[in-house]
């Protein structure tokens, strides 16, 4: 339990136990604040407090001072623009630390990458991201409503959240096949019909409804044919 127990020191050391005026402060005086090293700290004591074995009190001064180093490396180079990939970076850093750790003490291997099931499911995930994206995206072009200037679509949208939305759909309907809890399909479709389609109707922008209709259903139709190919 190695893993497990290391990945919650570090939720309950990086959110819970972190106030957000240290984050101010490490942001401002970077290696100079001392809240830094008492984050430091908060790790190394959780990962022992946790593991419950003084004789892997090692594996928490690895954890601690790979913390300490990517923290650093974080505060030095990050820049208010980039703050999001740097937060991303950081904890993938992190994850990584934990799981060479626990690969160490041969918690997990790679062997589930020699399982066809696996293969085919991750294989399957894959493909509803942006593979599936772009095919959808071909199919509908031909559809695109357009305004007086013939470039810009009908619509005020935060940039590619169209794309995103339709890749968490999929991936939920796929993940709600999977399991054989096909209820959270029928849930989705009338979650999204509410929030999405009042609006459009509201707006009176016909071909526009028609053209948001036509990629939501080609989305959960790619989803669910392939969840069924899938499970065959």
């Amino acid at each position: 339990m190695i893993f497990t127990k290391l990945i919650l020191a570090h939720f309950l050391g990086d959110f819970l136990l972190q106030p957000t005026v240290w984050v101010s402060d490490k942001e401002k005086h970077k290696a100079a604040s001392p809240y830094l090293y008492l984050h430091i700290l908060i790790h190394f004591v959780l990962a022992i407090l946790l593991l419950g074995d003084l004789q892997l009190i090692w594996v928490a001064a690895v954890i601690a001072i790979s913390h300490l180093i990517i923290d650093w490396v974080k505060l030095q180079f990050q820049t208010e623009k980039d703050k999001k990939k740097w937060f991303f970076l950081d904890q993938i850093l992190h994850f990584s630390v934990i799981a060479a750790v626990s690969y160490y003490f041969n918690e997990f291997d790679a062997v589930f990458f020699s399982n066809p099931i696996f293969l085919k499911y991750i294989t399957a995930a894959v493909f509803l991201t942006l593979p599936a994206s772009l095919m959808i995206k071909m199919l509908i072009t031909s559809w695109t409503p357009v305004t007086a200037d013939k470039n810009a679509v009908q619509t005020e949208s935060l940039a590619n959240a169209g794309k995103y939305i339709g890749i968490l759909e999929r991936l939920m309907v796929f993940v709600f096949i999977a399991v054989n809890h096909w209820e959270g399909v029928g849930f989705m479709v009338a979650a999204k019909s509410v929030f999405r389609f009042s609006d459009l109707a509201q707006a009176k922008q016909r071909k526009l409804t028609e053209y948001v209709l036509i990629g939501t259903l080609l989305s959960f139709g790619t989803a669910i044919l392939t969840g069924i190919l899938i499970k065959i």
